[in-house]
């Protein structure tokens, strides 16, 4: 099983940035795709989901608005299109696969936005 995530980097504030995770090695249809992140010093906190069925989502009360994600099961891609970006989005943003009795993480990806 293997998640890569990737397209984190420096932008400024007010920026966009589009993160991208690729699932390999399980059925990733059937798995609920969720975006996690973890600023410096702090725990890692959620940031939204994506359900296997329907496609129905949820985000943080602090992303709500200005984050969109989506999945693309027939590329087991899910995406993560992050917009009006703020310091405080600073952090390493995972991805996470999961069902019942199953959870997998990716390594992360970087995203820094500063002036």
């Amino acid at each position: 099983v293997q998640l890569v995530e990737s397209g984190g980097g420096l932008v400024q504030p007010g920026g966009s940035l589009r993160l991208s995770c690729a699932g390999s090695g399980f059925t990733f249809s059937t798995y609920h795709m969720s975006w996690y992140r973890q600023a410096p010093g702090k725990e890692r906190e959620f940031v939204t989901t994506i359900r296997s069925a329907g496609g129905s989502t949820n985000y943080a009360d602090s992303v709500k608005g200005r984050f969109t994600i989506s999945r693309d099961n027939a590329k087991n891609m899910v995406y993560l299109q992050m917009n009006s970006l703020k310091p405080e989005d600073t952090a390493v943003y995972y991805c996470n696969a999961r069902k019942i009795f199953m959870d997998y993480w990716g390594k992360g990806t970087l995203v820094t936005v500063s002036s």
